[in-house]
């Protein structure tokens, strides 16, 4: 018998079971490109969409199809379709519901290339894209129109660590037309920490290469909604638009980093939450940008849905900008490298690096300051981790 109403701890391991002739207690990869049927008319059947099946893993896969489910039930949806990357997650979804004349109204921090789909992309084929800071609720009412079609938007938001409020932006987006889409990037959060369909969101994206792979070795996305937009998606957006297919050998691989993501998340918010403890107290840093403290934008919203604070951090030092590259590449347990979610703990300079696609003025306006950097807490020793950072602040100041 089935064994329903599990935890996510429980999920995690016993979720996304297919069907298993061998009784292989892991689900085995599929590495076919297609399939057989049984004959011309079952064929036909499976191509109308009137017969469940496999026809060509572009279309779907086993190995792709546990995985799915999984993720779909952790995130409270009905569906979940995989990508080869977070991007094609997010670049599907636009093909599948955007068209010429329609207005996006998304926030003003994003990933620095979501930001160029949108502002360098999307209209160039005749898309309407507003941006505006979503933590004013005012701000993204004057701007809904007729012509809305979807509302997008990150919590916490990349780099900034600000936290928009799901449910006040649903409520009041749902109000105004109850068919816009409300999409928004979980990749933050993770859906250990953050379930934005339960909070009245329409749509979820992950860049599945971060939290939900965990080991910085697949470039994966997905998207998460009900089973008929999820449908769209893989029949549209992956498909025909973009080809955003994820193969089955990455798709394994993901299914098994996933199995870890409580613990692991676990420890990335335990060691977040020393390590800013450092940071609000250390002599070099002027600003801390964290969900779990007080000055963080949307604090009380991210005591409300989330079931912890996570493990991404950004924070400005009170070096000159000279001093501050010479900390970095002083590190010697901290890695510098961009992505985030993974095992080891990572640094970057988002100005120069994964929001360079900002213009100068655009980084300002969006408070993506010279100074700021981005820090992905690992589940290393914190007190090696916060060790390092003192000597790198030694050699920097020469003190």
């Amino acid at each position: 018998m089935k064994y329903k109403n599990k935890t996510d701890e429980t999920r995690l391991i016993h979720e996304g079971v297919i069907e298993n002739k061998y009784g292989a207690v892991i689900v085995p990869i599929y590495q076919a490109s297609t399939f057989i049927f049984d004959s011309v008319d079952q064929g036909a059947r499976r191509f109308k969409g009137e017969e469940d099946g496999y026809i060509y893993t572009r279309l779907g896969n086993p190995t792709t199809t546990a995985l799915q489910n999984k993720i779909a039930t952790l995130e409270q949806g009905e569906a979940c379709v995989m990508t080869s990357s977070g991007m094609g997650a997010i670049a599907s979804v636009m093909w599948t519901f955007l068209k010429a004349g329609d207005r996006l109204i998304a926030d003003s921090n994003l990933y620095g290339c979501t930001f160029a789909l949108f502002t360098h992309t999307l209209t160039r084929f005749g898309v309407d894209v507003q941006i505006c800071d979503f933590s004013k609720i005012e701000n993204i009412k004057q701007l809904l129109n007729e012509k809305t079609t979807m509302v997008y938007f990150e919590s916490p938001t990349n780099p900034t660590m600000k936290v928009n409020d799901i449910k006040l932006i649903s409520e009041t987006v749902h109000a105004y037309n109850k068919n816009i889409n409300v999409v928004v990037d979980n990749t933050f959060a993770s859906p250990y920490l953050q379930k934005p369909l339960t909070n009245g969101a329409d749509i979820v994206v992950h860049s599945g290469t971060k939290y939900i792979n965990g080991h910085a070795d697949i470039i994966v996305g997905c998207v998460v909604s009900s089973k008929e937009k999820i449908q769209q998606v893989a029949m549209v957006g992956v498909k025909d638009c973009t080809g955003s297919v994820l193969d089955p050998h990455a798709a394994y691989l993901v299914n098994r980093g996933l199995s870890t993501l409580a613990v692991r998340m676990q420890r990335h918010c335990a060691n977040a939450k020393k390590f800013v403890d450092y940071l609000t107290k250390s002599k070099y840093v002027k600003v801390v940008h964290y969900p779990g403290l007080p000055s963080c934008i949307g604090h009380e919203a991210a005591k409300s849905q989330m079931k912890d604070f996570g493990g991404m951090v950004s924070f400005e030092t009170n070096l000159s900008f000279e001093q501050t590259k010479v900390f970095v590449n002083s590190l010697k347990l901290w890695t510098l490298a961009v992505s985030l979610g993974g095992i080891e703990s990572l640094i970057e300079h988002p100005a120069s690096m994964t929001h360079s696609t900002y213009s100068e003025e655009e980084l300002a306006k969006y408070d993506i300051t010279p100074g700021l950097i981005r820090i992905s807490i690992g589940i290393e020793d914190i007190d090696e981790l916060i060790a390092d950072f003192e000597q790198a602040f030694a050699i920097a100041t020469n003190s």
